[in-house]
């Protein structure tokens, strides 16, 4: 397939109030089509928690087993806090028609927020396919880290998940940007809004990208949304041939 139907989930979260949290993504889920992608913020049923030793998920846990009840006939995709034999990560997981088909644990740690003093870092980007796209899982903090993506330059889409503060929106909407433009891939950035638990406030700017630094959803500010974009991989290979610049990169 070259279309993809993307359905970026951009909330509030109920700080490290699991049940509220899915119950909220859950009416959001119901409104997406069969067959589409649906991705959520980072640690989406928590928000960012420092507590993992009381709030994180596990193989056996809720927040897995809801992901693989709502899976059915469709991909849906975001971050946890996650214990896997008693360490912690930061884990992205995609799980489609109740099977998980991507795992990926955050490579760049926010020491800023002593995420490292909490959770262990990952150790390797990956991808997953999906209806004929192969697409690359980035959490938050990893954005400002274009090594990291270049890593997987060849993806047809790039998602970064993330509970990004409002005062530092400047940076993410110009990061976003810059990692499409120099990967020639497209680029899908999903945030959360409100407050977290400790008083920062959030302003989403949820937003896809092209492979060429376009906008085919300029940043939502400040609400709650469900935001909906057919995206084409065809263009992007012809702008790829049509300008090869990776193949001159040493």
């Amino acid at each position: 397939m070259t279309a993809l139907q993307l359905n970026l989930i951009q909330t509030d979260l109920v700080w490290e109030n699991v049940n509220q949290n899915l119950l909220r993504f859950q009416w959001h889920i119901e409104q997406t089509p069969e067959q589409s992608l649906v991705v959520l913020p980072e640690m989406f049923a928590t928000g960012f928690t420092m507590v993992p030793s009381h709030h994180a998920q596990n193989s056996n846990g809720l927040v897995l087993q809801w992901l693989k009840e709502m899976s059915k006939n469709k991909c849906i995709c975001g971050s946890l806090s996650f214990e896997e034999e008693g360490k912690y990560y930061n884990r992205f997981l995609a799980v489609a028609d109740g099977k998980i088909i991507c795992e990926y644990d955050k490579v760049h740690l926010f020491s800023l927020g002593e995420e490292n003093k909490h959770y262990q870092s990952g150790k390797e980007t990956t991808y997953f396919e999906w209806n004929d796209w192969k697409i690359a899982p980035f959490i938050c903090y990893d954005l400002r880290f274009p090594e990291l993506m270049r890593e997987q330059a060849n993806a047809d889409l790039m998602l970064f998940v993330a509970n990004w503060p409002k005062m530092r929106m400047t940076a993410w909407n110009s990061l976003l940007r810059a990692r499409a433009i120099e990967n020639q891939c497209m680029v899908a950035g999903v945030n959360r809004v409100g407050k977290d638990g400790n008083g920062f406030p959030h302003s989403g700017c949820t937003q896809i990208i092209d492979y060429a630094g376009t906008y085919l959803v300029e940043p939502v500010v400040d609400r709650e949304v469900l935001v909906q974009q057919t995206i084409e991989k065809t263009p992007m290979y012809r702008f790829r041939e049509k300008f090869p610049f990776l193949r001159d990169k040493k």
